[in-house]
């Protein structure tokens, strides 16, 4: 079953001339592949968020692909790179110190953690949505009451107030019952490789 959702955010390291996202895409077609993108490794999904973000901005940053968030973040910190795109569980401690520019989170509404933070699509670009998610397997093969097990513990697990308070903190949100079970994981990993292998395709040379 699906475990919990966790949005991303955009940033921008703290000396960066545009201020605001409106300032931001300015920036950024103005500016193209003078433009350092950080991300956290090849197949992450802050590439596929920052591979979103230039198709949608129109442009073509130069991406820097680093081996994980923590060295993608210190070179952020550190003004090696310009912009990074990665989930709320390891951004909001540099967002809340105040060491990053935030631009925008990736949901369709704003989330609890970061009230003030708008979403990227109130910022003007249409219809981006990025989100982790997680969500727990078995082998192929596994009988169907043991799965049936492993669900119902799951589930119990999700309803536990200390792990919702935890997700909170960190800007991850419970997905409803519906997402918990099997046929929910099925259905809504089909829908994500359905959205991220057009996304994959149309990145062409610059998917690397």
């Amino acid at each position: 079953g699906q475990v919990a959702d966790v949005p991303m955010t955009l940033l921008g390291r703290k000396d960066l001339p545009a201020d605001g996202m409106a300032n931001f895409i300015k920036y950024a077609k103005e500016n193209g592949n003078k433009i350092n993108l950080a991300n956290a490794g090849l197949g992450a999904v802050s590439q596929l968020c920052g591979m979103l973000l230039q198709e949608s901005l129109g442009v073509q940053f130069t991406t820097v692909p680093y081996a994980g968030t923590a060295p993608a973040m210190t070179a952020l910190l550190g003004g090696q790179v310009d912009v990074l795109c990665d989930q709320t569980t390891q951004t909001i401690p540099q967002i809340k110190g105040e060491r990053v520019k935030l631009y925008g989170v990736t949901t369709q509404e704003r989330i609890k953690t970061l009230p003030d933070a708008p979403t990227l699509q109130e910022g003007g670009l249409k219809d981006f949505e990025v989100k982790v998610w997680h969500g727990v397997y078995a082998p192929k093969g596994t009988p169907p009451e043991a799965i049936d097990k492993f669900n119902a513990a799951l589930r119990a697990a999700l309803k536990d107030p200390v792990f919702t308070q935890k997700m909170a903190e960190l800007g991850a949100e419970i997905v409803p019952e519906a997402k918990q079970t099997p046929e929910g994981l099925q259905t809504w990993l089909k829908s994500e490789v359905d959205k991220w292998g057009g996304v994959i395709r149309k990145a062409g040379v610059y998917a690397d």
